[in-house]
């Protein structure tokens, strides 16, 4: 099975549309037969796209650090939570279980996770594909930031190129996982 890992907030935040966006990528992952990789908790945006995973029959492995077990709530219902001793330890975790990795709106975790595996991707420790669902113009500054970064001589856009943005859960996962291309040999002719 192919796994997202989605990194995503804690907390609903102000716009209906991030949780109806963590809802919507949930079914879509399910729909598609991809399995969530998320950071276990059964609250906020992370609770939100992993109950959706769920209710439409999807895998979803959360994956916590004991120390927030009780803070984030736990989710009790995920096909696997792996409970580790640290951050380090759940980013590393996260990274092993995933083939792809997507950010919906979230706060400094979010931004931590994602800056991390950006930066393993330009010192070249992978190549998975890595993406933002763009909710409501939620990562515009971050862009128009990583964009400022290549004109000014201190990001390589070769790098920033990977990063893949979208404003609906199939357009980015479109992006980071295409369908296999068809042969264009007819059944049972020869290529």
């Amino acid at each position: 099975m192919i796994n997202v890992c989605v990194f995503c907030g804690a907390g609903e935040g102000r716009l209906p549309q991030f949780g109806e966006a963590a809802e919507a990528l949930g079914t879509e992952l399910a729909h598609r037969g991809l399995g969530l990789v998320y950071g276990g908790a059964s609250v906020g945006l992370m609770g939100r796209v992993a109950d959706a995973v769920l209710a439409a029959g999807g895998t979803a492995v959360g994956v916590l650090p004991s120390k927030l077990r009780d803070k984030e709530i736990a989710h009790t219902g995920l096909t696997a939570l792996h409970i580790v001793d640290t951050l380090e330890e759940r980013k590393k975790l996260m990274f092993d279980l995933s083939d792809a990795f997507a950010a919906l709106p979230g706060g400094l975790g979010t931004l931590d996770e994602l800056s991390e595996v950006l930066t393993w991707a330009q010192l070249g420790y992978h190549d998975k594909p890595m993406g933002l669902l763009n909710v409501a113009g939620y990562f515009d500054h971050l862009l128009a930031y990583l964009d400022r970064g290549v004109s000014d001589g201190l990001l390589k856009a070769r790098h920033l190129a990977r990063l893949r943005t979208a404003d609906s859960p199939a357009a980015l996962l479109d992006q980071l996982l295409p369908a296999p291309q068809k042969s264009s040999a007819g059944a049972g002719g020869t290529p």
